[in-house]
């Protein structure tokens, strides 16, 4: 015969075990009401959470059948980025900046979301309405319009400046970043605008040089500063038509504003005018910059002319120093050379004369006027033509000295330095981590599709650009702690997937199992996963 008792456990001090003490008895189990029984369970179940309730329930086999699967969200990647962001403190950063200006909508919340956008799954800010609605799970925030998107936009641009500084000190003082070098470098970003059609008076979307190799489009140009550890610090945004030797000035200017002590900038062979080498020596700073070998300055083809024996100091990089003048007028240079490298380009340049003496073997076989359009034809290609010199007679030969000209540069590469402190192998080493900033580019444009750009707006250009830096700040903080790519870790985390089941009681919102990779990257990034169970709704 078995009996229902009511009892909680106590704690017996004397014994010194917990003993169990009957609060109330049911009677025989044969002759309890269970109707009473159920609404005992309901009563207490008042003072729990609906997670603790729902627990109960699957563990005793309570739970409602009659669950259906109504949709699902993609949950990882977005709740991995929201993680991260708060991390950071880039949500407290925004909200104080946001203080007094007393929004009706979550600026902050559609700041998060167009930067998650970015990182997951670009599109149109009029796609997002969709894509928060039914795709991904972005946390507190069910969904949004385009026009609040717009907005936001807006209202981010407004506050660049103080935000660009203060998630600087943010990311630098949590990630213990090393500031003593900062990498500058610019790209071209392109938009499907006809040059034509764009506005008079246009002053941002401009024709100039396109790193895109699309010059008959109108387009801006992008610069970007990033630590040796390869973290973006600072986008700037200029006019298409920008050259890259005028923005030194700015850049420059712009981190001394921020006191970040001692820095070396090193930058390519773009910025290395004398003005801009002086400009970087502004308040104790220094330089390491690429020299261009055929620049014709007297102390470029001294160092290069230099005799001396290269030093190895890693595989396939040997360095020589060079000290070119006296005094004031002293210069620095380490040259380098990769011998892996230069095999490569001799290899490069054989194939192409090989095909070079093809195509003048068949000018001979042509008539006058087509000979004369193939002869032109060849000395303005891009590639043959350096190598090609033009008899008085007009026939074309293949020039040697070119080759023998072009054969002492192969495999090699000019820094100069205005930083006697470091040694010949850390300037190589510092300059050879621009290889850092080029992949940066590289994630914006191809991962984060930075462009084509269809926004007409100056300030609306300038707000994508900033969002695209905050995502880009996100996505290289996760390859430097996973040390996994980007796409990796986004692919591997949109496969937790957040589902949506109804009953008759309410809304339950549950992720599926965490895979032992995902557990191994939210582990590497310092965060928890999800909880199994995000919310319940019991239905009034």
């Amino acid at each position: 015969m078995a009996y229902l008792q009511l009892a909680h456990n106590e704690w017996d001090p004397k014994a010194k075990y917990a003993k169990a003490k009957v609060i109330y008895s049911f009677g025989r189990e044969d002759e309890v009401d269970r109707a009473v029984l159920e609404r005992l369970a309901k009563s207490i179940s008042r003072f729990l959470s609906p997670e603790q309730a729902w627990e109960i329930e699957t563990l005793t086999g309570e739970v409602s059948d009659d669950f259906q699967f109504q949709s699902s969200k993609r949950l990882g990647g977005a709740w991995l980025l929201d993680q991260l962001w708060r991390q950071l403190g880039l949500g407290e950063i925004l909200h104080s900046l946001f203080a007094s200006r007393h929004h009706q909508i979550p600026l902050e919340r559609l700041i998060f979301a167009m930067v998650a956008n970015r990182a997951l799954h670009p599109s149109s800010k009029l796609a997002m309405e969709e894509w928060v609605e039914k795709d991904v799970h972005i946390p507190h925030l069910p969904q949004v319009a385009s026009h609040q998107l717009y907005r936001a936009m807006d209202e981010l641009l407004a506050v660049q400046p103080e935000l660009e500084r203060q998630v600087f000190h943010a990311v630098a003082d949590l990630l213990n970043l090393e500031v003593d070098l900062i990498y500058f470098d610019t790209t071209s970003s392109y938009f499907e605008v006809d040059p034509s059609e764009t506005p008079e008076g246009e002053s941002l979307r401009k024709q100039g040089f396109s790193k895109d190799k699309r010059p008959d489009l109108v387009q801006i140009v992008i610069g970007l500063a990033v630590t040796r550890e390869g973290v973006p610090i600072r986008a700037w945004v200029w006019p298409g038509n920008t050259m890259d030797m005028t923005v030194i000035k700015q850049v420059k200017q712009d981190l001394i504003g921020w006191k970040l002590g001692r820095v070396i900038s090193v930058m390519d062979r773009g910025f290395s005018s004398e003005e801009n080498l002086r400009i970087l020596q502004q308040a104790g700073g220094h330089y390491i910059v690429g020299e261009k070998m055929r620049s014709g300055k007297a102390a470029v083809e001294e160092a290069l002319n230099r005799r001396g024996r290269y030093q190895q100091v890693r595989e396939n990089l040997h360095i020589k120093e060079i000290i070119v003048g006296d005094g004031e007028a002293r210069q620095r240079y380490v040259l380098v050379y990769n011998p892996s490298e230069a095999e490569r380009q001799r290899k490069e340049r054989e194939t192409l004369l090989e095909s070079l003496k093809e195509e003048l073997e068949g000018l001979r076989q042509l008539p006058n006027e087509a000979h004369h359009k193939a002869t032109c034809r060849l000395r303005s290609h891009p590639s043959y033509g350096k190598y090609l010199r033009q008899l008085k007679d007009g026939t074309l030969r293949i020039d040697k000295q070119a080759v023998r000209e072009a054969e002492k540069y192969d495999g090699k590469y000019l820094i100069r330095t205005s930083d006697d402190t470091l040694s010949a192998e850390d300037v190589a080493l510092g300059y050879k981590q621009l290889v850092d900033i080029e992949q940066a580019f590289r994630t914006l444009k191809s991962t984060l599709e930075l462009r084509p750009m269809y926004h007409r707006l100056e300030d609306r250009i300038r707000a994508h650009v900033l969002l695209s830096w905050l995502a880009l700040l996100l996505v290289r903080i996760v390859e430097i702690r996973t040390h996994e790519s980007w796409p990796k870790v986004r692919d591997e985390c949109e496969r937790l997937m957040l589902g949506h089941f109804s009953s008759k009681n309410g809304d339950l919102y549950q992720r599926t199992e965490l895979t032992a990779k995902q557990a191994q990257l939210f582990a590497a990034l310092g965060m928890e996963p999800p909880p199994k169970i995000l919310g319940i709704h019991p239905r009034p």
